[in-house]
């Protein structure tokens, strides 16, 4: 099972930080919540989405080598621009949103089971 990511920045209040342009193409199989690099680093997987708080730029390297599909920060974490660019020279698409992590888990996970 896998949902757009347009319907995920609906049900979190989302707001997209980096280009807008392809986010049609964007599919999202599952998603995953941490903040720690080391353990993204072991776990993560393709198409996820990374849910956390952390804005360095580290997070964009993690996000590109486990090839995930987005980066959600959640509690309105907002990213300096350096790493919103490198975001978008990475091809990984960054959304911010209001609610808690534990909030866009629970909506994302509705939404892949369809609850």
């Amino acid at each position: 099972m896998s949902v757009n990511i347009n319907e995920l920045i609906r049900r979190i209040d989302g707001e997209v930080l980096t280009k807008a342009d392809q986010l049609e193409q964007i599919k999202i199989s599952d998603g995953y919540v941490s903040d720690l690099l080391s353990d993204v680093m072991g776990n993560a997987k393709e198409h996820q989405v990374w849910i956390t708080i952390m804005k360095h730029l580290n997070v964009i390297a993690v996000a590109a080598l486990a090839n995930m599909s987005c980066v959600c920060f959640a509690n309105n974490v907002s990213p300096d621009q350096a790493v919103i660019d490198k975001a978008n020279e990475e091809g990984i698409c960054l959304i911010k949103s209001p609610f808690s992590t534990f909030e866009i888990a629970g909506n994302l996970y509705q939404l892949l089971h369809k609850g």
